[in-house]
């Protein structure tokens, strides 16, 4: 409704661009917002106090002339103009009633798909091979997964990008011990001692020097394309992967093997960009170094800062890299949006690649690149959150300690479910806590850990949302009736209907803004209104019109709806019993 209202004013603005009341250069930003008061409608606008002095007239008279330019429509009750010039709108509850019931009938809950469907490419989770994936993986993999499942729903074609630290000179180091392990009858490597591997090969490599010298000579034969190092390489990934795989699949999150697009692949483009830059005079050599020095960022001296390409030993760096990705994404997957989910801090850095990627040409000012920032995980006492130890925490322990939580939990309910049907209700209502924990929380801030919060069935979390869930779909249980067409009786009925009406806005404002915690915030409250609703409008008490009680079914059918296919886009399962 907010966006058909915005239509309306649109008109409207384009109408007085015609008649030459306002100037046909000057387009203005306002906005339609939800009222906070019900005696002052369902949407209110600022539109006439921005176009007032544009049009040398007082406000209220503006307001005024908007109301009679706007035409006649049925979704609309009545428009008000209130105080200095705000203009009030109430929706018209006939138009309301049936949008809902089309909506409880319509398997996208009135979402439609895109009309201009775009290739996105969304960088998200990015782990580091012979590493486990720890606690500060969460943020990326979690966030992206949920944008990318909204950009899919909505009808885009959208490109997974597992961005893998799986290249460096660390890696001589790697093969070396990984052949040393092998020749002393190791076969494979348990993914369990994945951490203790990666620590035992940096001390050997730092109190063996004849161990270090073949660790180097790797690097070496690595990056020549030697095919015993890359065997032994790709070993390396392949066992890292299979461990990450068993998080994605575990936290529900759908990157696949297939979605790896390491370091690695990239490395080949470096040397050409780095000659073309050169070429191009963008680049040029400083002190050994091959240096961009960019005017849009300045030193602590005011003079424009360098920005290396390639180091004075022939090395190249992560910028390098990641202008040669920026291109790779758009020449190769024609890209016109790329999305990039890393922390906030690496922001500078990105901006400067960019930066660089577009003076050179590799991608096009109609090709958007976006920094979607994030914040830290924080434990309680406002630090990075770590073990007691101070140690960092794996991601595998943190989900094992989720599901032990859980179990306590239910077991503390009294809980009558047991079996594989248990297990089931642990292991989503334990994902979805740590998933919603931080898909609840506004992407660019950091976050407090805190479990007593995430695992509460009261407040804005998982397991309240899936227990809500689960009291809809009771409703339907207790009786023999059937949703029919809604007819609006109560304030209840009205709020509960309006904010359904609202999801399709909502879908649409993560993908734009890639910040699930809109989602999360809505569907919070409308489980909300769900249960005011509910207290005060039976549904399957004796002595109930029929049609009312088919009218509210229909409401309940579209809440569960909107609460199971909301909870679905941040990637959390939803459970008949609980």
């Amino acid at each position: 409704m907010r966006q058909y209202i915005q239509q309306l004013l649109n008109g409207c603005i384009e109408g007085f661009h015609r008649d030459g009341v306002l100037p046909a250069d000057f387009v203005p930003s306002f906005t339609v917002e939800n009222t906070k008061d019900k005696k002052n409608g369902d949407f209110a606008t600022n539109l006439a106090m921005i176009l007032c002095r544009r049009m040398g007239r007082p406000p209220r008279a503006v307001a005024e002339m908007i109301v009679a330019a706007l035409p006649a429509s049925d979704r609309i009750a009545k428009v008000e103009i209130a105080g200095p010039g705000f203009i009030n709108f109430f929706m018209n509850a006939d138009h309301v009633a049936a949008a809902v019931y089309a909506m409880s009938q319509d398997p996208r809950l009135g979402v439609p798909l895109t009309a201009a469907p775009e290739t996105v490419v969304v960088d998200y989770s990015s782990p580091n091979v012979a590493k486990e994936m720890a606690v500060h993986h969460i943020r990326s993999t979690v966030i992206g997964d949920s944008v990318v499942r909204v950009l899919e729903f909505l009808g885009h074609q959208v490109i997974r990008a597992n961005h893998v630290g799986d290249w460096g000179t660390q890696f001589g180091m790697l093969i070396a011990y990984l052949e040393k392990m092998e020749n002393e009858g190791a076969d494979s490597l348990a993914v369990a001692d994945l951490e203790a591997f990666y620590r035992s090969a940096k001390v050997l490599y730092d109190e063996d020097q004849e161990f270090a010298a073949r660790a180097r000579s790797y690097v070496v034969r690595l990056q020549g394309g030697d095919e015993y190092c890359r065997s032994m390489w790709k070993k390396l990934v392949q066992m890292t992967m299979d461990l990450d795989q068993q998080i994605y699949d575990r936290l529900g999150v759908s990157l696949k093997m297939e979605h790896v697009m390491g370091e690695s692949l990239y490395n080949p483009m470096l040397p050409e960009i780095a000659g073309d830059l050169e070429r191009r005079g963008l680049a040029v050599t400083d002190q050994g170094a091959l240096v961009v020095f960019l005017e849009e960022f300045k030193g602590k001296d005011g003079n424009p800062m360098g920005v290396i390409i390639r180091k004075s030993d022939g090395g190249y760096l992560y910028t390098t890299t990641d202008i040669a990705c920026a291109k790779y994404r758009v020449e190769h997957f024609h890209a016109s949006r790329i999305l990039y989910f890393i922390d906030s801090r690496q922001h500078d850095h990105l901006i400067q690649a960019w930066t660089i990627a577009r003076k050179a040409g590799y991608v096009p000012e109609n090709v958007s690149l976006e920094h979607e920032s994030f914040g830290m995980m924080l434990g309680k006492d406002g630090r990075p959150f770590k073990t007691r130890s101070g140690g960092t925490v794996k991601l595998s322990e943190l989900l094992d300690e989720a599901e032990s939580r859980v179990a306590s939990l239910l077991e503390g309910r009294g809980s009558e479910l047991t079996g594989e049907e248990r297990q089931e209700v642990i292991h989503a209502v334990a994902m979805g806590a740590v998933k919603y924990a931080d898909l609840s929380k506004n992407r660019t801030t950091d976050y407090i850990f805190d479990w007593d919060s995430m695992l509460s069935f009261e407040g804005n979390t998982a397991p309240y949302l899936q227990y809500a869930y689960t009291r809809i779909r009771s409703v339907f249980r207790k009786t023999d009736g059937t949703p029919g067409p809604v007819k609006i009786t109560c304030p209840q009925e009205e709020q509960l209907a309006l904010k359904l009406l609202r999801f399709c806005e909502v879908v649409e404002q993560v993908a734009q803004k890639g910040m699930p915690h809109l989602l999360c915030t809505y569907l919070y409250e409308l489980s909300g209104l769900f249960m005011s609703f509910y207290e005060s409008c039976p549904v399957n008490r004796s002595g109930i019109e029929e049609k009312i009680r088919s009218s509210r079914l229909s409401l309940c059918a579209a809440t569960a709806g909107v609460v199971k296919t909301g909870l679905s886009l941040l990637g959390i399962s939803v459970l008949e019993k609980m």
